[in-house]
């Protein structure tokens, strides 16, 4: 698999007790520069630039064909691209790919494993390509396939097949998982189940990089979360201040117990915008609004009854950033 260009020289390197050749700790486990990667006309990814901090769980969402999987394919030596430069643990994906192999692992979006096979085969297969694998036995027990282990891998239900999926990721006892569309098709408590798994692994010392469109999984467990669009960034941070600075913030309405100067509010640091909806007072801001409000009309001997609190979600602000005008369509991401 040729690739391009490859910017980033190797330098020196270490080895750890387990034989694997990566640089010494650091704050960041990732960082690409730069990213381009194309399919003929298409741009799939366009000047992308991020990087990962050791030991988080750093979501990436985005639109269909918003270049996802392809970044992340790129970051796990799957896929060759034109431009940039990517660093995992200090190795190049595209000159080191065997020795990055050793310490990233991969549960992709689409996978075919063989129905015949059965779970403790397909792990013990895959173990047997790594030089220090885990303990599969153990292995198994964390992901609670212990019972499943003899079970044909085609007779086992969505969920298990998932756990199957990450086993065969962590199998060759990586530093770096990349977990991409993990829980699609799962029901809601295979999901949770799910999400309790990968905060384990992380709990492990595991950077995991999650790619979802689920926004309630990605504030649920990542640490922080990169919005791509059109293979850009488009917004990068905490779940909690991407739909707070982006997601419209913090929505409070009340009946007020006797009239007052709407300046009272407006001139709060924490409050954009106030109006009087069918005798309700609504104050949009940003930061603890509740506080700022109560203490403020408490002041001037103003009780704000009936109040109603609606916080910004992740959701939201995905929905802002990405809107797109009626009737317009986006292709379907096929890598």
């Amino acid at each position: 698999m040729p690739h391009l260009l490859c910017q980033r020289e190797l330098g020196t390197m270490e080895t750890d007790p387990g034989g694997l050749a990566f640089r010494p700790a650091t704050e960041v486990a990732i960082d690409v520069s730069h990213l381009r990667k194309t399919y003929g006309p298409t741009v799939a990814v366009d000047d992308l630039s991020f990087s990962v901090r050791r030991g988080e769980i750093f979501g990436v969402i985005g639109p269909n064909g918003a270049g996802k999987t392809t970044a992340v394919e790129c970051v796990g030596g799957l896929r060759s691209f034109d431009r940039g430069s990517i660093s995992v643990l200090g190795l190049d994906p595209c000159r080191h790919r065997g020795a990055l192999r050793q310490v990233v692992g991969v549960q992709l979006q689409e996978g075919s494993l063989p129905v015949r096979l059965k779970v403790d085969e397909l792990v013990e297969l895959f173990a047997s390509f790594y030089p220090h694998p885990a303990d599969t036995g153990q292995l198994l027990d964390l992901l609670d396939l212990a019972p499943k282990r003899h079970a044909y891998y085609g007779r086992l239900s969505g969920g298990q097949k998932q756990r199957v999926a990450i086993a065969l990721a962590l199998v060759g006892n990586p530093k770096v998982a990349i977990l991409d569309e993990l829980t699609t098709g799962l029901d809601p408590q295979a999901r949770r189940d799910t999400w309790e798994l990968v905060a384990s692994i992380r709990d492990r010392g595991v950077t995991i990089v999650l790619v979802t469109h689920f926004m309630d999984e990605a504030e649920r467990l990542c640490d922080r979360v990169m919005l791509v669009d059109h293979g850009q960034v488009v917004a990068l941070d905490t779940p909690a201040v991407l739909a707070e600075r982006h997601g419209g913030g913090t929505r409070l309405s009340f009946h007020p117990s006797q009239p007052f100067d709407d300046s009272l509010l407006t001139s709060l640091p924490e409050v954009s915008g106030l109006q009087h909806k069918d005798g309700r007072v609504v104050v949009t801001g940003t930061g603890d609004v509740l506080g700022a409000v109560v203490h403020a009309l408490d002041g001037v001997g103003v009780e704000p009854r009936n109040a109603d609190l609606t916080t910004a979600s992740l959701e939201d602000a995905f929905l802002r950033l990405t809107a797109r005008p009626k009737g317009s369509s986006q292709e379907e991401e096929s890598r």
